[in-house]
């Protein structure tokens, strides 16, 4: 089995997902808060998802983390992670926060740490994160990142969702010689 990698940022702790996690995840996919990310679903699907959730960590070598803050890493305040399921064209970066942890900058935090570990440790040379149309949350979020609209982009979800696609690795580096403002992307 595939261990995730723990990674620690000034506020968070991006950690493995647990079996009792699925909870906080059941309730919010099967919200109307869920309605950007593939839901609302019944019970039993969002039960199913999560598990693909944690199984794609052994089926890919890498996944969403479950966001914790450090003082409760007991407590999932969303997933963010590493995502590329069977018939994708791409990896995809994503990010969910639950009800509660909006608007904390949680989620900016937690996907660039995800964003570099993956460049770093897993190789990745690029990401792009799917954003269903009129998910205006998600889009600010990208654009903070650095990521551009890519509409020449092939997109596994069809009209409903743009393609942002995230600096490469290389982009990121050469834009953190050329001016130090950029210290976010990174």
């Amino acid at each position: 089995m595939t261990r995730a990698p723990v990674i620690t940022t000034d506020r968070l702790i991006l950690r493995e997902p647990r079996a009792s996690d699925v909870e906080p995840y059941v309730a919010y996919f099967t919200s109307q808060r869920a309605q950007y990310t593939g839901g609302p679903m019944t019970r039993a699907s969002a039960w199913a998802y999560y598990g693909l959730e944690m199984a794609h960590w052994d089926l890919r070598g890498y996944g969403m983390w479950a966001v914790t803050q450090k003082a409760d890493v007991d407590t999932m305040l969303g997933i963010v992670g590493c995502w590329y399921p069977e018939g994708w064209t791409e990896r995809e970066l994503g990010w969910i926060l639950f009800p509660g942890a909006e608007g904390k900058g949680y989620a900016l935090e937690a996907a660039l740490a995800a964003r570099s570990h993956a460049y770093s440790q897993f190789g990745w040379d690029g990401a792009v994160s799917y954003i269903q149309e009129g998910n205006a949350r998600s889009v600010a979020l990208a654009r903070r990142m650095g990521c551009t609209l890519d509409e020449t982009a092939a997109n596994p979800h069809g009209a409903t969702h743009a393609v942002w696609r995230h600096p490469t690795a290389a982009d990121l580096a050469l834009l953190a010689d050329a001016d130090g403002s950029i210290e976010a992307y990174v």
